[in-house]
């Protein structure tokens, strides 16, 4: 599809270009006209139809192409949400009926599963809202929302001590998008704290704190820890996409970003939110 617009875009380039070279020679040299100023009009006004033209042609196939895309990602979203609906709910109905321990263990995993199922259900749904400009913001207690995600990656990473100080506080912001912040600030934090686990998360006077005790970063590092696939230590898993959305999330929603760290030292990063 692309293939055949950039050569389309190529096609029709070259031959508006052609097409002007040969008017601008015809006045000049055929019709002999020296009136430069009529010259100039006639140009201004085929170069502008020969931009709407190709503003055209490379501008709506792609935004059908998105449109497309789109409208795919909402219909996926909405049949996935049926089968996790009906996943937990039965799994609820069967714990009822479990006795064995081992049973009832393999059931709270597939409950787990389920439930990170759900967390991807939402994130793409949140996306989708964010690419439309529809993100709703809602007041929200900011500590309640700490302690459900950090109960949610305890069941990831069972291994980890979680140490909460939270100050009761209400905030008003994207409610979603700054879940999937917090989850990647814990989840960053795991991942470098490898010999340590241990993640500290501080909520007070509205300055959210976290802390992990791992490798820490130096100033080059810091320098280029917010860009788009960085990755201080390559053998991590993941994209190196965490800290990039995190940065945008705090852009748009006028939230302060800071970040403190030194090599072996572990790092910390302040969220700094407006008072209501």
């Amino acid at each position: 599809m692309f293939r055949n617009l950039k050569i389309h875009i190529f096609i029709y380039y070259f031959v508006t270009t052609a097409t002007f070279l040969g008017i601008l020679y015809y006045f000049l040299n055929i019709l002999h006209v020296e009136n430069n100023l009529l010259i100039v009009i006639v140009l201004l006004t085929l170069l502008t139809f020969s931009g709407f033209i190709i503003a055209k042609l490379s501008v709506e196939p792609l935004f059908q192409h998105v449109t497309n895309l789109q409208n795919l990602s909402k219909e996926t979203l909405h049949e996935l949400n049926l089968p996790i609906s009906t996943i937990k709910t039965n799994l609820h109905m069967l714990k009822k009926s479990l006795s064995d321990e081992k049973d009832l263990k393999r059931a709270i995993r597939i409950e787990s599963a389920c439930d990170m199922l759900q967390q991807r259900y939402n994130e793409l749904d949140y996306m989708i809202k964010l690419q439309s400009s529809n993100v709703a913001k809602e007041n929200f207690s900011l500590d309640e929302l700490l302690r459900q995600r950090v109960e949610f990656l305890k069941s990831i990473y069972p291994h980890v001590e979680f140490k909460l100080n939270l100050q009761p506080t209400q905030i008003h912001s994207d409610k979603v998008g700054l879940s999937k912040v917090i989850d990647n600030l814990i989840d960053n934090g795991v991942k470098y704290s490898q010999n340590i686990h241990k993640i500290d998360v501080e909520l007070q006077d509205y300055s959210l704190h976290v802390k992990d005790y791992g490798c820490g970063m130096d100033e080059v590092e810091l320098v280029q820890i917010f860009d788009n696939y960085y990755q201080s230590n390559e053998n991590m898993q993941g994209f190196g996409i965490g800290l990039s959305m995190v940065k945008r999330f705090c852009d748009s929603n006028e939230v302060l970003l800071n970040l403190k760290s030194e090599p072996d030292n572990g790092t910390t990063i302040i969220l700094k939110f407006k008072e209501d």
